[in-house]
Parts: structure tokens; C-alpha cells; sequence
């Protein structure tokens, strides 16, 4: 279930994304070479990969078909009424978890937090926000939604401090550019490769 709506929701965005992300890679070359800008890599894949998260965010959230409809304010309700791993749990549970923990990685990094209630603030407000829209066109309003967003925001902010203190302990010859530069283009082609292997959208 999780996989099935995965793959609708590129199927349906790709071209958005291709078209989009191509003017944003584009302008942003042409801006760093003709300003004399130097190219940092692992900070280029970073904000590179934010954008596709903002932009996959939004048709996730905004084309996907919702179980239910009306609006649910008792907290753990709908989190509850799930059997602990099966598909709806996965779909409904983990899914909404997983969803938000870029938002919180992402944002951090960007703004450079130090503190968890910047993140815990800031993923409740857009939540609530994606909440609100969704009830104006016909899907639900869900306060264990807004719950399970702000969690995975929360790990995703910890993972960024979790980063941020290996980095500080890095051996001198490791804590530069290329290396970092290095892992980051292998890991955006390890999940590039995972990412259309487990779609099976057959690229690989």
C-alpha cells in the first residue's frame, strides 16, 4: 500500500518535477558561475534534494486519496484503532512519521536550530496548515496527523544534531568539502537506485 502510493504520486508529479527542478538547476548554475560562486556539492545536493521534498510533499498530501473524511480533535483516536504493523498502521502510522522527518532534517540544517522547539512549533504550524487545506477539498482534518507529523519532525531535527556532533568530531583530514561532497553524491545515487528499484519503475 505504502509502495502502490509512492509510485502513483511520481507517476502523477514527474513532470512537475522534471520541468520544475530543471529551471531551478539551471538558474542555479548560471547564478553561481556568472556571480563567481564557489561550488560547495554536498550543500548543492542538500538544498537540491529540500526542493524535490517540498515539491513530492505537496502532491503526497494533496492528490493522495484519504481513508476517511470530517475531522477527528480527540487525540490517539485514529492511531489507536490500528493493528500494531499491519498496512493501515504502516500507511496511516509510520507513513505520517516518515513523511515529516525531512521537513524536520531539512529545516534545521537551514536555519542552523539548537533547540527542539523551533521544530516542534514550526512542524506543528505546517501540519496544521496541510490539515486545514486538506478539509477544504474534501479529505479530513486529523489531530493524530498533526501528532505523528511533529514526531517525525522531531527526529528529523535530532538526526541533524545527531550529524552536526559526528561532523565536530571528524578527523581534520575528513571535515572538508570533498569529503563531504564524496558521500553526498554517493548517497543521493544509493537512493536514487532504491528509490526507482523498489517502485519498479525498472530505470535500473
Amino acid at each position: 500500500m505504502f509502495l502502490d502510493t509512492i509510485r502513483n504520486v511520481y507517476e502523477n508529479a514527474w513532470p512537475m518535477l522534471a520541468i520544475f527542478l530543471s529551471i531551478i538547476v539551471i538558474v542555479r548554475l548560471v547564478y553561481l558561475f556568472t556571480n563567481h560562486k564557489r561550488i560547495v556539492i554536498h550543500q548543492e545536493i542538500l538544498d537540491f534534494l529540500f526542493l524535490v521534498y517540498i515539491l513530492i510533499l505537496f502532491e503526497l498530501l494533496i492528490s493522495t486519496e484519504s481513508a476517511s473524511h470530517g475531522i477527528n480533535l480527540v487525540p490517539f483516536k485514529e492511531i489507536t484503532r490500528y493493528k500494531f504493523m499491519s498496512d493501515l498502521f504502516i500507511y496511516n502510522v509510520i507513513g505520517n512519521i516518515i513523511l515529516f522527518i525531512p521537513f524536520g532534517f531539512f529545516v534545521s540544517r537551514y536555519c542552523k536550530l539548537k533547540n527542539f522547539i523551533y521544530i516542534f512549533f514550526m512542524s506543528g504550524i505546517i501540519s496544521f496548515i496541510i490539515e486545514r487545506v486538506q478539509l477544504r477539498i474534501g479529505r479530513s482534518f486529523d489531530i493524530d496527523d498533526i501528532i505523528l507529523n511533529v514526531l517525525g519532525g522531531l527526529i528529523g531535527y535530532f538526526i541533524y544534531i545527531g550529524l552536526t556532533k559526528v561532523k565536530k568530531h571528524l578527523p581534520k583530514f575528513l571535515d572538508n568539502n570533498l569529503f563531504y561532497g564524496i558521500i553526498s553524491v554517493v548517497i543521493l545515487i544509493l537512493v536514487s537506485y532504491l528509490f526507482f528499484h523498489f517502485i519498479g519503475l525498472g530505470w535500473f
